[in-house]
């Protein structure tokens, strides 16, 4: 098989440094939503019974798309335009804009672009189509048909494999082939969501019998998920040159995990209570398009068995990776209570997976399973080499061996009822924008009663 090429989005218009939009707060330069970003979500005014509805953040706003749409702004622009503002404004996710092709997307990214610039003669057309992030609440982008959840840090699953096998932490598998589960997409929330503890069989040590009863040990895991585009027809495989052109977009994700739970009932077939009960993404998707300039190399150590022919390319390895930061906060409601900051847990990035968001999609579909508009794939927790950079409590306390102090004098070695998760994503480069992924949050109810 030969080695292809993928088509990853080139350089346009839409990145130049000194564009500037007629939305002021997108020209803070701290903002996470600069007129380069423009990425997508649903949502509505908080506390209304408005429709759910699509929407572009731009600095502190969202454009309303429906509305923009109604106003007439979009007239004149070519038919791969009029065709994904149409997908866009179609109904309450994004699925029908998700179903387009990449031509499309970048068409009316390239509009959307044109209409939020300075001296836009859209501005007063689309002012009135403004809503405050402040005063806006989400739902989910996609209506997620299925998802699956891959295990691309190798600095992650070696930490976590050398608690089980300290002298063979990785299974002989691992550097061949991008190991994922398909998980439960039914209990995936957006940012914000809260959730009870959940209940499962854990065998304590000195038992001979396994109790059900609330997980002792609840986790939180930091990863990126991939919105799937358009799909694959059952029985055909999307190749590397083909596999981006099918990723709408990436966003946050926060796969929550009942370790105690995890290390009862995962032999012989993997996670299943302890992974299915509450998963958390961030409500904005940011585009590959809007990612093009933060590319990274993609590398695999020259000791280790390089990927098969399947699963290579030269482009790959030129600028196959995402330089993404990715931070991971608790606020305890000790904190809460006090009015003080959340406390940063960690710090990675998404360009040190061991796997890329191509080599995930054309794997998924090589033995012919057809993706489709909508679907989810989670990259598994992203960790660092450095403890710093641990992605989990799983590892920051050592399998719960060594708890972790906070500023205000508590300790963690898990989560307790009523902490707040809070993950960030961010690239930014010297000279560049930030491209921000907002944040998302999720918060730990008490269990319900046996």
């Amino acid at each position: 098989m030969s080695i292809a090429t993928p088509s990853f989005p080139a350089h346009n218009a839409t990145h130049a440094i000194d564009l500037r939009s007629w939305v002021v707060s997108a020209n803070q330069v701290d903002t996470p939503f600069p007129i380069q970003n423009l990425p997508y979500g649903i949502f509505r005014r908080a506390g209304s019974d408005e429709a759910f509805r699509a929407g572009v953040a731009i600095g502190d706003n969202i454009l309303d798309l429906p509305a923009a749409f109604a106003s007439g702004a979009f007239a004149g622009f070519g038919e791969l335009t009029h065709r994904a503002i149409l997908a866009a404004v179609a109904g309450t996710n994004l699925n029908p804009l998700m179903a387009l092709d990449a031509a499309s997307w970048s068409a009316l990214r390239q509009a959307l672009s044109s209409l939020l610039r300075e001296q836009s003669v859209h501005q007063s057309q689309l002012a009135d189509c403004l809503v405050a992030q402040a005063d806006a609440e989400h739902a989910l982008p996609a209506q997620i048909g299925d998802y699956t959840d891959f295990y691309t840090s190798i600095h992650h699953a070696t930490a976590v494999g050398k608690l089980f096998r300290p002298d063979n932490p990785l299974l002989p598998n691992y550097k061949w082939v991008p190991i994922g589960y398909h998980g439960r997409a039914s209990s995936i929330g957006v940012s914000g969501q809260q959730f009870r503890r959940p209940l499962g069989q854990t065998k304590p040590a000195d038992a001979d019998i396994p109790v059900l009863g609330p997980c002792k040990r609840l986790d939180y895991e930091m990863e990126v998920g991939i919105f799937i585009g358009a799909g694959n027809a059952l029985g055909e495989a999307l190749t590397m040159a083909q596999a981006e052109a099918h990723v709408f977009g990436l966003c946050l994700l926060n796969d929550w995990s009942a370790r105690d739970v995890q290390a009862w009932e995962y032999q012989p077939l993997g996670p299943f209570l302890a992974k299915n009960f509450a998963s958390t993404i961030s409500p904005w998707i940011v585009s590959l398009e809007a990612l093009a300039p933060y590319r990274a190399a993609w590398t695999r150590d020259s000791a280790d068995p390089q990927p098969l022919p399947y699963l290579d390319s030269a482009a790959l390895r030129d600028s196959g990776a995402f330089d993404v930061q990715l931070e991971v906060l608790l606020l305890t409601p000790a904190m809460r209570a006090a009015g003080t900051a959340p406390q940063r847990l960690s710090l990675a990035n998404f360009k040190e997976s061991y796997w890329s968001v191509s080599q995930l999609v054309a794997h998924h579909t090589v033995g012919g399973c057809n993706l489709c508009p909508g679907d989810l794939l989670g990259s598994g927790t992203q960790s660092g080499a450095g403890p710093e950079a641990a992605g989990s409590l799983l590892e920051l306390t050592a399998g719960g061996k060594q708890a972790i102090s906070l500023a205000g004098g508590e300790k963690r070695l898990f989560l307790e009822d009523g902490d707040t998760i809070i993950m960030r994503g961010w690239a930014e480069r010297p000279g560049l924008p930030r491209i921000g992924f907002g944040e998302v949050t999720g918060t730990i109810l008490p269990a319900r009663q046996v």
